[in-house]
């Protein structure tokens, strides 16, 4: 049995245009009160915003994609915002980044990337278990996350209905309208908690995602070669688990609904059923291999796992 826990992201009237940031030199947040003059100076307060970028994502093609996009992103914020860019040196550096960026009181951390680089900046919005916060107390706005789609995959964007098109999300961005969204949690028996933003999955979804990051020099094929690995020697193993699950599914099931699966259409297929809950707990109880778990693309190792959601836990930039 292959379990794919996914909850639905959820949505506020838009809100009124958020406030604002600092900077625009790679690796350094300066966030202090004295803003980068871009002309003619605005009465009204200007936006702060982090972009924290991977360079190296998609075999270096984020960074290379990135490049040509700031001069439009420029011309098109420079005017009513602050602009700083962050370039991500190795894993969990995002993390640091955007906790740092919220404390300092930006507007909005947004990622640069693709579903990995997302995944780790929305993880920088929560810290020993709580959401990080603003060091000014008195501050009446909350730091909002934004994505700009450019990497490998951009599995989130598909779910939001939105294109793979960097500078619609940069109009986004301008326009500046906020909805709240719900946050996944996954606790182990150990460690600190784990946050996911779109999709958590469990057993051979999980593993193929595991081997598909192994092959990412060859764009989306990578799914497809990281699927076929997770295939050998598969055998279903009974899991106790609610929400969405794929029953008695075979190998060959498998590949025939994977553009399903990749598109999020797979419910309509027979023997895959959806259940809503607030919590769910995972165990194997087969006494079989080691059942991999996965959020957003990203390994986070084995059963048992518990999973929760988070109404409305931070505002996102949509």
């Amino acid at each position: 049995m292959i379990c794919l826990s996914q909850f639905a992201l959820g949505r506020a009237p838009p809100m009124a245009k958020p406030s604002v940031f600092r900077a625009e030199h790679p690796m350094a947040l300066d966030l202090s009160p004295n803003p980068i003059s871009h002309g003619a100076a605005s009465s009204s307060r200007r936006r702060d915003l982090v972009f924290v970028v991977n360079p190296r994502g998609a075999s270096g093609r984020t960074g290379k994609e990135w490049k040509k996009l700031l001069p439009y992103l420029r011309s098109r914020l420079s005017v009513d915002c602050n602009i700083c860019e962050s370039l991500t040196s190795g894993p969990s550096h995002a993390i640091d980044i955007t906790r740092e960026a919220i404390k300092e009181g930006a507007d909005a951390v947004i990622a640069v990337g693709g579903d990995g680089t997302l995944h780790e900046v929305v993880n920088g919005f929560f810290s020993a278990g709580k959401l990080v916060t603003n060091h000014n107390r008195e501050s009446a706005h909350s730091t909002a996350l934004g994505l700009i789609p450019l990497g490998t995959g951009s599995d989130f964007a598909r779910t939001f209905g939105w294109r793979n098109d960097p500078y619609e999300a940069v109009e986004r961005i301008a326009k500046g309208v906020r909805s709240w969204v719900d946050v996944g949690v996954i606790n182990g028996e150990t460690g600190e908690p784990h946050y996911f933003i779109n999709v958590a999955d469990l057993h051979l979804s999980a593993k193929a995602g595991y081997y598909a990051s192994r092959y990412k020099r060859f764009g989306n094929l990578c799914y497809v070669i990281g699927a076929l690995q997770a295939f050998m020697g598969h055998r279903n193993q009974d899991l106790r688990v609610k929400v969405v699950i794929l029953q008695d599914f075979k190998w060959y099931d498998f590949i025939l609904k994977l553009l399903k699966l990749y598109n999020g259409t797979h419910l309509s297929v027979k023997n895959v059923t959806s259940r809503r809950a607030h919590s769910i707990e995972v165990e194997d109880i087969s006494s079989g291999d080691s059942i991999y778990v996965q959020s957003d693309g990203e390994h986070l190792g084995f059963l048992p796992r518990k999973l929760c959601v988070l109404p409305a836990a931070i505002e996102m930039i949509c």
